[in-house]
């Protein structure tokens, strides 16, 4: 700490004593060959796998770094942290392992999932408390019982000791690979790893670009580095919910304004894309905050060409349920997925002469909602259609108005468009 500016830098020392620390509970993960990423970007792809974790993310290291430093009487009042995913159940297994008391606040609507997850974690040292509708109203009870009950807060990336045990990933990046590295792209949430990686960089390899990575929709790291000053967004889009801060921490602010090299969003629709590749292709599970560093790589293509770059995976909680919601957002930013309304005369055949010579053969109606008769020439329905190509868009659009079936295009259109996505 600059006892001037209070500038908070981890030291190369701390986070290795962190490291210590953590090996017990912290697995040391892959650093592995992306063999299609690598002769798709014609660059040398690894991919650190956090997601290989025992709780599936990255988040055991910093919260078992934590409550690891807490005194015994610190201990002896336990803690308390604020989280719906990854920090949650980091905290408990923490809690677990050390046998201290903990309480974990989570908004009313988390899904049953995740708050099982947690209680399998945690067993009888924590207590799970559902409360309000979002994650200030859990927050702000957590802090309350801190205040009152004198117990210690577990923030989720603005705290040394948390942003050191995050850093732990860096040491081991550098203890896997002789080659040297040129890029390490990286999720940025509330920027506690961040932080922590790229301090290690910053001391054991300053030559390597430390690239943060925000979802397009939650830019708060971004736009305060912008502003130079931490500033708190009005709204974000919550989707990538282990991404989406409204203020990053204060800590986490001053270390990545100094250390980044880059800050980029990318597109939700994009990192949808990148979680069914995966999927699909390489039978790797992640989380959308997981694939934000790899769904990265397509806007810094030409940047990365013949050198040696690592993507850390930071997760894989992803919740089943959201897997159509995914592929649509997935759809929709590869330009394949189209909602219209469409005016069918009302006569017999209009449905048949729409599917025949308006679709073209490839071409797929993935939604259809009739709306009630408005007058006796015209019957209006929200149709969804699926393309095979981009290209098809043009053509399908002229062909309606051709034939008199156009009535409005929807996509470009947010304020009706919520109600289908």
């Amino acid at each position: 700490m600059n006892k001037e500016d209070k500038t908070y830098f981890p030291s190369i020392n701390n986070i290795r004593v962190a490291a210590d620390t953590i090996k017990k509970v912290s697995a040391v993960t892959p650093l592995g060959p992306s063999l299609r990423y690598s002769k798709q970007y014609n660059a040398n792809i690894f991919l650190k796998r956090e997601d290989l974790q025992q709780v599936r993310s990255y988040k055991i290291r910093g919260a078992f770094n934590k409550i690891s430093s807490l005194t015994i009487e610190e201990s002896q009042k336990g803690v308390v942290c604020a989280s719906a995913g990854n920090h949650a159940q980091g905290v408990a297994l923490s809690c677990k392992l050390l046998k201290i008391k903990g309480t974990i606040y989570m908004p009313a609507p988390t899904p049953n999932q995740k708050v099982q997850q947690v209680k399998m974690f945690g067993e009888d040292f924590i207590d799970i408390k559902l409360i309000g509708d979002t994650f200030d109203d859990a927050y702000h009870k957590a802090m309350l019982e801190c205040e009152q009950l004198k117990k210690t807060f577990i923030h989720p990336f603005n705290d040394e000791k948390v942003i050191e045990g995050q850093a732990t990933i860096g040491l081991e990046i550098l203890e896997q690979t002789t080659a040297p590295i040129d890029y390490v792209f990286i999720a940025v949430g509330g920027g506690g790893l961040a932080s922590g990686l790229s301090t290690v960089f910053k001391i054991v390899s300053p030559h390597t670009k430390i690239i943060g990575v925000e979802p397009e929709g939650a830019p708060s790291m971004s736009v305060s580095i912008k502003n130079n000053r931490n500033t708190e967004l009005d709204h974000i889009e919550k989707f990538i919910d282990g991404a989406a801060v409204k203020r990053v921490g204060d800590l986490t602010f001053s270390i990545c304004k100094e250390n980044l090299h880059d800050m980029i969003t990318v597109p939700e629709g994009k990192v949808c894309e990148t979680i069914l590749e995966l999927y699909n292709k390489d039978a790797i599970v992640v989380e959308p905050a997981g694939a934000l560093s790899i769904s990265a790589l397509d806007f810094y293509t030409e940047a990365i060409k013949g050198k040696n770059v690592v993507c850390v995976v930071s997760g894989s909680n992803n919740d089943i349920t959201r897997t159509s919601e995914i592929k649509e957002r997935a759809l929709l930013y590869a330009n394949l997925k189209h909602y219209f309304i469409v005016k069918f005369p009302q006569r017999a055949g209009a449905l048949k002469e729409f599917v025949v010579d308006i679709l073209g053969e490839n071409d797929d109606i993935t939604y259809f909602q009739y709306a009630k008769k408005t007058n006796r020439e015209n019957g209006s329905a929200v149709v969804g259609i699926q393309l095979k190509s981009s290209k098809d868009l043009a053509p399908l659009i002229t062909k309606m108005k051709r034939h008199n079936f156009y009535g409005d295009y929807l996509n470009d259109k947010p304020d009706l468009f919520q109600f289908l996505v």
